[in-house]
């Protein structure tokens, strides 16, 4: 499929042009995108997406247009390509097109979007909108990181479904005659050809049994055939996908049989028809199944800088960076002269520790930039990222807790200059650093006669503190979360 090109000439008598102006305000998105449509997209911006042969495409420049209203007005596909019929604001808006200008199908929408996917610049018409809202001054220093359950569509499979659909996903993959020496190696009576779970009494324990060992053992034996050869990438990531299947959910007892293990392993795949997809938690007690969509807003423009996906299984801190990187550029260039005063800000923490009362002074709220997320987002590292930056950060950070009403954390005095800790009662204890810069400090010698000890634990060995890498960040965050300006 080849470029189309937007007409440039409009029908004098029959343009959108003349039935709306006046009509539509200069400053609606219709009036907006009429005046600047042709430099926001170009055609000649999505000529990398096309050929040099064969038939016209729908011009790009309307394409990006009917895609911008259809995200404002909330729009199905087919809604918006009806919307592009028979509302002229949505002609009008794409330079003034005349009133019988041709309508398109929705799945030229698909077919835009799946193009986009697959270039180089996947995201080249939400950076085209985004560079004219900072052009006008609508886009501020301040950012608002937020995130949401993206909900997958594949059912989740349990441990048998899983290994057997990757050991039907391998067969497919390999050649006819590969696939003839992988199936010489099965041992099992299923010869994987219908989808769904493997014919067994599912009511006999024992033959529940024999049915996992068995596939287990087929799974091992296709990778051992498969162990040092050189694969094409299909049959490499079905491959992969099986070792992973088969290794993250089963365990193998005394006598060598495979059984299902009573563990969950740590980011278990979940489904092969989507291997990317994780069980997720939005909250301790609402789970999902899927990824986890983020954004970064502007909170004064209400203006969507920066978006992004993950495993619905990541945490929100691990992906802030990817949505703050204009402000780590520009944030980067204003703290260059103010280097060592960063730094010495590093070993603030809380007054109550022994440490220096002036955290707070990390970020005044001034015109500075700045970052504002909930306690997901307040970890030591993400802490430390921004203050390496020079931004301030507004994120909130997990208060210290106890079980049982016990002394929590912060009622510790932790002096990290000095790597002590003074608990209460006022007996200090030395802060035990592991090789990856952890610590624990015990008061187990002192903690049998301490007169405090029924309000701090009721562990028979004593009171521990742990004390993590970035102890200070978090410290200082506390401090700024208690500051009532």
């Amino acid at each position: 499929m080849t470029l189309g090109l937007t007409p440039r000439q409009a029908d004098l008598f029959g343009s959108t042009t003349e039935f709306c102006d006046g009509r539509v305000a200069p400053d609606s998105i219709y009036g907006l995108l009429h005046r600047e449509c042709h430099r926001l997209f170009p055609d000649e911006l999505f000529a990398d997406l096309f050929t040099d042969v064969g038939r016209r495409s729908v011009p790009p420049m309307i394409v990006a247009v009917v895609m911008v209203l259809q995200r404002i007005e909330g729009c199905s596909d087919r809604e918006a390509v009806d919307r592009f019929c028979f509302d002229v604001r949505w002609k009008y808006a794409a330079g003034g097109l005349g009133f019988d200008f041709p309508g398109f199908v929705h799945t030229v929408l698909v077919d835009m979007r799946a193009r986009l996917a697959r270039s180089g610049s996947p995201n080249r018409i939400f950076e085209a909108v985004l560079e004219v809202a900072r052009a006008a001054g609508l886009v501020g220093r301040r950012r608002v990181l937020d995130s949401t359950p993206l909900y997958d569509a594949v059912a989740t499979m349990d441990t048998v479904t899983l290994i057997r659909s990757a050991i039907r996903g391998l067969l497919r993959a390999a050649g006819s005659d590969l696939a003839g020496e992988l199936r010489a190696v099965l041992v099992g009576d299923d010869d994987y050809a219908d989808v769904g779970k493997p014919v067994c009494d599912y009511d006999d324990p024992g033959a529940r049994v024999a049915m996992v060992d068995a596939l287990a053992t087929d799974a091992m034996a296709l990778l051992r055939v498969l162990n040092g050869r050189e694969l094409c990438d299909a049959l490499t990531e079905a491959a992969a996908l099986l070792a992973t299947v088969t290794g993250q959910d089963l365990d193998r007892d005394a006598d060598g049989v495979f059984r299902i293990a009573r563990r969950v392993a740590k980011d278990r795949v979940i489904s092969t028809v989507d291997p990317q997809t994780r069980h997720g938690h939005k909250t301790a007690a609402r789970g999902f199944d899927g990824y986890k969509g983020h954004i970064g807003i502007d909170p004064d423009s209400e203006i969507i800088t920066a978006t992004t996906v993950s495993a619905g299984n990541a945490g929100d801190a691990g992906v802030a960076e990817d949505l703050i990187t204009d402000l780590l550029d520009t944030g980067s260039e204003s703290a260059a002269g103010g280097t060592e005063s960063a730094a010495g800000t590093a070993d603030l923490a809380d007054e109550e520790t022994g440490q220096a009362d002036d955290a707070a002074a990390i970020g005044d709220g001034g015109d500075g930039p700045s970052v504002y997320g909930d306690n997901a987002y307040g970890t030591g590292a993400f802490h430390e990222v921004l203050e390496r930056a020079g931004i301030d950060s507004k994120c909130k950070t997990q208060q210290p807790v106890a079980a049982g009403g016990l002394f929590p954390k912060d009622r510790f005095d932790i002096d990290l200059r000095a790597d002590v800790v003074t608990c209460p009662a006022g007996n200090t204890a030395p802060i035990r650093r592991g090789t990856d810069g952890t610590g624990t400090a015990s008061f187990a010698g002192v903690c049998a006669d301490c007169p405090l000890r029924d309000q701090c634990t009721k562990a028979a060995g004593g009171r521990s503190i742990s004390v993590g890498v970035y102890e200070q960040q978090l410290a200082a965050a506390r401090i700024r979360q208690r500051d009532p300006n």
